[in-house]
């Protein structure tokens, strides 16, 4: 695969927004398979026709069943900064997601302790707080039922390691294709239903607001979540 200018959703002289497919590294690891970061590295250097190595920090992750919006910075200055964001939470991101049930109540916030096995590369649940787990918190709301799931749209307020898939499976609310944390069943393309939606922060140099969203998958269940949202944001 190859970065597209089509896949690009935001650009200037700092940062770059890409548009991830699910089963697409951002980084590379043991497997060796191209990462992104090192298609968009290509794209910036093919684009601007430059010569020798082309500066390309990673800001943060999406798992690699996960699709949507990655931000990657363009220069130093860039990265060091929106991590100083990231670091004090000056970041809003919303995903969407599909479930097989939903939690209790249709809307809330969910708060646990949850420790990573990087053996099983996995979260776990600490039923009480110690010293190798990590307090995380996320906000939720069910925003439509469809047939066989339901469509939420999710708001993390801390950053942990598979902190939505955790959380969730944790109330019986398994996200779509997500077998390692208790869907019945995978998607048939590796995937799982979980969609970085959009990004939202004061640009740490322009000063300006900025908030970048991403289209869903293609897919039929995707699009009909996607025409009902639409159509309720014109209501």
């Amino acid at each position: 695969m190859k970065i597209q200018g089509k896949d690009i959703l935001y650009e200037d002289n700092h940062l770059i927004a890409v548009n991830k497919p699910a089963t697409i590294l951002v980084q590379g690891d043991q497997t060796n398979d191209m990462p992104l970061i090192e298609m968009v590295r290509s794209f910036i250097k093919k684009k601007y026709n430059k010569p020798g190595n082309v500066f390309t920090g990673l800001i943060h992750r999406i798992d690699r069943p996960v699709s949507g919006l990655v931000l990657f910075a363009k220069t130093s200055k860039g990265l060091s900064r929106m991590n100083e964001l990231f670091k004090e939470r000056k970041i809003t991101k919303i995903y969407w997601c599909l479930t097989e049930d939903i939690p209790m109540e249709k809307k809330g916030y969910l708060e646990n302790y949850l420790y990573k096995n990087s053996k099983k590369n996995k979260s776990f649940i600490d039923e009480k707080k110690s010293k190798k787990s990590l307090f995380s918190k996320l906000k939720y709301e069910v925003i439509s039922k469809l047939d066989n799931y339901y469509f939420l749209e999710v708001k993390p307020i801390s950053g942990r390691h598979h902190q939505i898939r955790t959380q969730l499976s944790h109330v019986n609310s398994f996200i779509k294709g997500d077998i390692k944390y208790g869907a019945k069943r995978s998607n048939k393309d590796g995937s799982i239903s979980l969609h970085a939606r959009s990004i939202e922060f004061i640009h740490p140099i322009k000063k300006n607001k900025i908030k970048i969203t991403c289209p869903p998958p293609i897919d039929k269940i995707w699009d009909i979540i996607l025409k009902e949202f639409n159509k309720d944001q014109h209501q």
